[in-house]
């Protein structure tokens, strides 16, 4: 759902850290194992997507294992061995510690490296993608609506990204199917993605 006016940001920030909470302690209560198996099952949902198939380019993300993120290392190497180029985020932080988001080309992964943020990025030296040169952008989450609305860490990094290429990037957001829930709390800012995608199901909210 989108929150009405009459809803104040504050209410919407206080059911989102409670979502946070809860999903993480639901994430990390599953073991690893289990969720290996998911991973499993998502990385082949997503290789089956015609939007994945018709792709020259595609964004991913490299998982924060200690916390039980969706896994898709597996989908970064047959990918490359198709041809597709691979971006991956990346943080660059200018004059007084504002923080910009970009997308960078890599020739494998082994060009990731945990630099100035929490994840794995590129070197900021990496070509920057501009709209146009990636076609899909795949989205991690803690917890996802199936109208394509995410909820994330709260630094609010996808929701500065995903408009410097939706369009014509599709975006695809990627979850285990636990988090998967009817409705989640959103504003006028938040940036839905066009296709869900769990262990259990596909859901294409905007074709």
């Amino acid at each position: 759902m989108v929150f009405g006016p009459e809803l104040t940001r504050e209410v919407v920030d206080r059911a989102k850290v409670a979502i946070r909470q809860r999903m993480r302690a639901v994430r990390t209560a599953h073991p690893a194992a289990a969720l290996a198996e998911r991973n499993a099952r998502i990385v082949a949902r997503l290789a089956a997507l015609p939007e994945l198939a018709q792709a020259r380019s595609v964004a991913l993300f490299w998982p924060l294992a200690a916390r039980h993120e969706v896994d898709l290392t597996a989908l970064d190497q047959s990918l490359r061995d198709a041809g597709i180029a691979l971006y991956y985020p990346g943080v660059t932080a200018g004059d007084g510690g504002t923080l910009s988001t970009d997308l960078r080309l890599t020739r494998s992964a082994a060009d990731l490296a945990v630099r100035s943020q929490r994840f794995a990025e590129p070197p900021p030296d990496a070509t920057a993608a501009k709209r146009g040169d990636v076609d899909v952008v795949i989205v991690p989450a803690l917890a996802v609506g199936a109208n394509g609305h995410r909820i994330g860490y709260g630094m609010g990094f996808y929701d500065a990204l995903l408009p410097d290429f939706l369009p014509p990037a599709k975006a695809i957001v990627v979850a285990y199917d636990f988090q998967l829930l009817a409705e989640l709390p959103a504003l006028e800012h938040d940036v839905p993605c066009d296709i869900v995608v769990t262990d259990a199901r596909t859901l294409v909210v905007r074709a």
